[in-house]
């Protein structure tokens, strides 16, 4: 993933130590929803690969179509991949299997429109025709109060992780809500699993 722009470090450079609150404000995101198919996990599902590669594609292409313009260029990094998982519409349980739910999102800057969007799916379209690319969409997202932690180390250890955010949940009295939120900083293909790093986020309230 390309560097992250130092105003957005405090959303995507957590402490692994610690767990941290944060106010994630409205920002606009590329997004795509799936299910991952019965008896399959996000790794072996050929429909979550497929929506990756739509979402990647659309990413690099608004990159590409921003730097070249004739007029007010704009580079931009392409940011990590990020999930909000749920099971069946309700709270996420990494260790429970089927039934698993996402929105796969990307984060674009403000200066790329609707306009723009629609253009990089002719774009694709011509390139690489795939009726995945019909789910994708812009559109703009505040996610609020959150916990995040960065969790380094295979996927499969998570559950710990998150054990620690639900512990801190109750000591603090935040109550949580939404959907389950992880961002990939690294790449499982490319990265050693206990060198994997995985920021987890969670949407809270105060309990009342």
């Amino acid at each position: 993933m390309s560097p992250v722009p130092s105003q957005l470090k405090y959303l995507y450079a957590p402490s692994a130590r610690q767990v941290e609150v944060v106010d994630v404000p409205e920002l606009q995101f590329l997004m795509i929803d799936g299910q991952v198919e019965p008896g399959e996990m996000p790794g072996t599902s050929p429909g979550f690969e497929t929506a990756i590669g739509a979402l990647y594609g659309a990413a690099y292409t608004l990159k590409f179509a921003s730097k070249l313009r004739k007029e007010n260029p704009i580079d931009f990094p392409v940011m990590a991949l990020e999930g909000l998982w749920q099971i069946d519409g309700e709270e996420f349980d990494i260790t429970r299997p089927g039934g698993w739910t996402y929105r796969l999102m990307m984060l674009v800057p403000d200066h790329v429109t609707q306009d723009m969007f629609q253009e990089a799916l002719r774009q694709l379209e011509r390139k690489r025709p795939s009726p995945t690319l019909a789910r994708l969409r812009l559109e703009r997202f505040r996610e609020g109060l959150c916990l995040q932690i960065m969790h380094v180390g295979p996927y499969a250890t998570e559950p710990a992780t998150i054990e620690r955010m639900k512990a801190f949940a109750r000591e603090n009295g935040y109550v949580y809500r939404g959907a389950h939120h992880e961002i990939y900083m690294g790449d499982p293909r490319r990265s050693a699993p206990e060198k994997l790093k995985t920021i987890l986020r969670q949407p809270v309230r105060k309990d009342s």
